[in-house]
């Protein structure tokens, strides 16, 4: 039985993700990223404006005039969601948290995937594998994986980016387009982006919330490490100490970016502050000109 607030969460999104593809992302998922490869059909008679190179010579040979071969696009693609589902997700200061976040964009692609007749899969992580569901088509499919997100209690705190990709690799035999939804609030995962990105086609979609990034200035304040559990006490109301706090959290972050970039794999930028169907439609764009 699922619980009614996770219920009513599920509608919610169900509605408010199935708009924005419609009316937003409708054709822009296809566009950026290609089927598996180019299938043959059938051949039929040449006609002016045909592509020379697609001519078959030996039909054309048997029948003493021109026939072309027709291709079709293998469109089915497999999409696999990795969602950092570890304690640094539960957190938020804006009007979601962003495990919750997490769920939405996990169903934004969910669904365009689905709209094209792509499978879609799902593997929830912590510092370990905790669920995996085998890709399959159809909205009731996408109604699980949303469900599977919301209501999932992770098992562990912290979070091990390598381990999910790594069983990605050993689950998927062939090639995958693969978002990787996290904050990136982990340690030593380049090698596993580095060895993944050569096998699949991964996507890193980085959510950060405000708070992040800038501190108010709220006097002495107990800060906590949700995956560590370590405290410490800082005071906000100093100028100097949030400026600090402020320039390496941006740095961090930056960095962050830098890696994806040296190593090739894409990256959308997420804000929990920031509706999330600008930066996922200039990266579906910035695919389709790749393309």
């Amino acid at each position: 039985m699922i619980p009614k607030e996770i219920l009513k969460k599920i509608q919610k999104i169900h509605i408010r993700t199935n708009h924005i593809v419609n009316d937003i992302f409708a054709g822009e998922y296809e566009s950026a990223f290609r089927g598996r490869g180019m299938e043959f059909e059938e051949v039929r008679e040449y006609t002016p404006g045909d592509d020379v190179r697609d001519i078959d010579w030996n039909v054309t040979a048997r029948f003493g005039h021109p026939f072309v071969k027709l291709y079709r696009e293998e469109r089915e693609l497999t999409i696999m969601l990795l969602v950092d589902v570890s304690s640094s997700s539960l957190f938020g200061t804006q009007q979601q948290l962003k495990q919750e976040l997490s769920a939405e964009l996990a169903s934004v692609l969910a669904f365009a995937a689905t709209k094209s007749n792509d499978k879609v899969g799902l593997i929830i992580f912590s510092d370990h594998v905790e669920k995996f569901i085998p890709p399959k088509k159809g909205k009731n499919h996408v109604w699980r994986v949303i469900r599977e997100v919301l209501q999932h209690q992770p098992i562990a705190t912290k979070t091990d980016i390598p381990a999910a990709l790594n069983y990605l690799n050993k689950v998927a035999r062939r090639k995958v387009v693969t978002f990787l939804i996290s904050d990136f609030i982990a340690d030593s995962y380049e090698r596993a982006l580095r060895t993944t990105n050569k096998k699949h086609d991964l996507i890193s979609v980085c959510i950060t919330d405000p708070r992040e990034l800038e501190l108010p200035a709220a006097g002495i304040v107990e800060l906590q490490d949700a995956e560590s559990g370590e405290t410490i006490l800082i005071d906000s109301s100093d100028k100097n100490f949030r400026k600090g706090y402020s320039l390496l959290a941006h740095k961090t972050l930056q960095d962050r970016f830098d890696l994806f970039r040296s190593i090739g794999v894409d990256y959308i930028d997420i804000r929990t502050d920031v509706p999330y169907s600008d930066p996922i439609m200039k990266f579906f764009r910035m695919r389709e000109k790749r393309v």
